[in-house]
């Protein structure tokens, strides 16, 4: 009956994705390549000095980036630093100094990694004004340079990609509010609370008192889940009944999380002109996403020692409502995309289970990836298959009309290095300096050994790659931890950006050459398996040395 049930909800979730893919994807197309627009959007230009006629080159782009961004983290850090004057602060103090940098670094790069309890520490004005509208920019910003990265591909002889105010605010305004809006309503249908009402105070069926927090808890779930951001309301996150309260509630989440992602495929063959490039892209998200998520279901299914097997499975730290199949669902998803979000703790998965959202991480966030983050990831490494096939083949490579030049592969590689770096060299440091080591061991670390290696690398993948999700072992409301995380999550975000912004100018710089019979054919199955093994393959290189000593070392002892 379980494995019937496990069944029958992947097939709905892949039912549901299937319908949204060309309506969805369709409508993201025409927000990007639309020539009108709305009064509210020209009410913004006017305000911030934008002529949305005005095209930009790709430095002037990643300008635009990187100053919003600048503000972003400013202003969030502030609000929390002064939240016990502000409104609705529910008595709270200021956030500390170090805790305001993390979180601030956090949101604006689409993280959401929290190191501390959401209901203690953070009034609704900080979570409304704060964190929820960096939910919905953070993921604009990501679709926005994705978006540039496509019209890199897309144009011939151009020296621009485009304006990022308008993408910043079409993004915001056409596709994530709207969408949130109808979302917000169907999980009030659903049970999740919205209100004001600060903490209530209840008496128990054992006579005893309990303080329940409330909060307007729907309206930031739904782009927490949409924006693939992941910070919850409540410490637990999508675990807490009042952020998540039923199964198809939780089933619901998982839409939430992969519509925009596993849709922009369409999108891209669209904006290229080839739908069958945009088939292909999704075949290879949609093979990794299968395959992990086959994966961690046994793995978790199949727990050994006594306690799960009597269960059934491995089923501590797992709700009863969501059952083993739909925590590894949504453990999955919110891995493979750069969600974070959780329904049960990683911390509590077997060894090797708790190894494959780590690796979900590790593989870039591709399958299908955050919203805007996966594309050009997964494009990245396109570029980088397409070379390798050159190679094979004796060819020039070429991907989509444009050639992949010595330029071009340096950037690509570059952009695929850069989190495995911080993730790597993080986890070194915080074991190989002595007094961070001692503080690191004797503070953060609650399972020593080699559970605890893992929980410090899960810490820093999660970080590096803007994930959010915690082994939920570690105590990382630290100095060493809130600095460290907080340097990664933002190199993690912004350098890759940087990267890719000059591999999308470098790219529409080009004119398309013709497609001769040498030419690599990029849509066919052929070229999904090369597209997929590259991507194990740069993981499995990258990442298999350090996985041995924590992971992999603890689930074949």
């Amino acid at each position: 009956m379980g494995a019937l049930f496990a069944v029958l909800q992947a097939a709905t979730l892949a039912l549901i994705l299937a319908l949204l893919y060309r309506p969805l994807g369709d409508y993201m197309a025409r927000i990007y390549t639309s020539e009108r627009d709305w009064r509210i959007e020209r009410g913004l230009y006017r305000l911030v000095g934008v002529d949305p006629r005005s095209e930009q080159s790709w430095p002037a782009y990643l300008r635009g980036v990187l100053a919003f961004s600048v503000i972003g983290v400013l202003f969030v850090y502030v609000l929390q630093r002064t939240q016990q004057w502000l409104p609705y602060s529910l008595g709270l103090p200021a956030v500390p100094e170090g805790l305001s940098f993390n979180t601030a670094a956090s949101f604006v790069t689409n993280t959401n990694w929290q190191s501390y309890s959401p209901e203690l520490t953070m009034g609704y004005t900080v979570q409304l004004a704060g964190l929820a509208v960096q939910n919905f920019v953070s993921a604009a910003v990501g679709i926005a340079v994705a978006v540039a990265l496509v019209r890199g591909f897309a144009r011939r002889r151009s020296d621009t990609l485009g304006n990022f105010w308008v993408d910043l605010f079409r993004g915001s305004f056409r596709l994530l509010l709207p969408l949130a809006l109808v979302g917000a309503i169907v999980l009030l249908v659903g049970g999740v609370i919205q209100n004001f009402n600060g903490f209530t105070e209840v008496t128990t069926l054992a006579g005893d008192t309990q303080h329940l927090p409330g909060g307007p808890v729907a309206t930031q779930e739904v782009i927490k889940l949409l924006g693939t951001n992941g910070g919850g309301f409540f410490n637990v996150n999508s675990a807490h009944p009042f952020e998540n309260p039923t199964a198809w509630t939780s089933l619901f989440q998982n839409v939430l999380m992969l519509a925009i992602p596993f849709a922009l495929p369409r999108t891209f063959g669209r904006m290229v002109g080839s739908s069958k490039q945009g088939y292909a892209i999704l075949a290879v998200m949609a093979s990794l996403f299968v395959i992990s998520l086959v994966v961690v279901s046994a793995l978790e299914a199949a727990g050994d020692g006594t306690a799960p097997q009597l269960a059934g499975g491995a089923m501590e730290g797992k709700e009863q409502r969501f059952g083993i199949f739909g925590t590894a669902l949504f453990g999955s998803t919110s891995t493979l995309t750069s969600t974070g979000a959780v329904n049960g703790m990683f911390d509590s998965y077997t060894a090797l289970g708790g190894m494959m959202p780590m690796l979900n991480m590790m593989l870039g966030e591709v399958a299908p990836g955050g919203v805007g983050s996966g594309l050009y990831g997964l494009l990245v490494l396109a570029v980088i298959a397409v070379f390798i096939a050159g190679l094979l083949v004796g060819r020039t490579p070429e991907y989509l009309g444009k050639r992949i030049g010595p330029r071009e592969i340096k950037l690509a590689s570059l952009s695929i290095l850069v989190t495995p770096f911080l993730v790597l060299v993080g986890t070194a440091l915080s074991f190989a300096i002595p007094g961070v080591r001692e503080d690191v061991e004797s503070t953060s670390i609650w399972n020593p050994g080699v559970h605890g290696m893992s929980e410090v690398l899960y810490a820093f993948t999660s970080a590096s790659n803007n994930n959010g999700s915690a082994f939920a072992g570690l105590t990382a409301n630290t100095p060493w931890f809130n600095t460290a995380l907080g340097v990664a999550m933002l190199l993690g975000r912004f350098v890759p950006i940087v990267l890719v912004l000059a591999l999308a100018g470098s790219l529409a710089a080009q004119d398309k050459v013709p497609t001769t019979t040498g030419t690599l054919p990029t849509y066919r199955p052929q070229f999904v398996g090369l597209l997929v093994g590259v991507t194990v393959l740069v993981t499995a290189l990258t990442y298999f040395p350090v996985l041995t000593l924590g992971p992999l070392a603890e689930g074949l002892n």
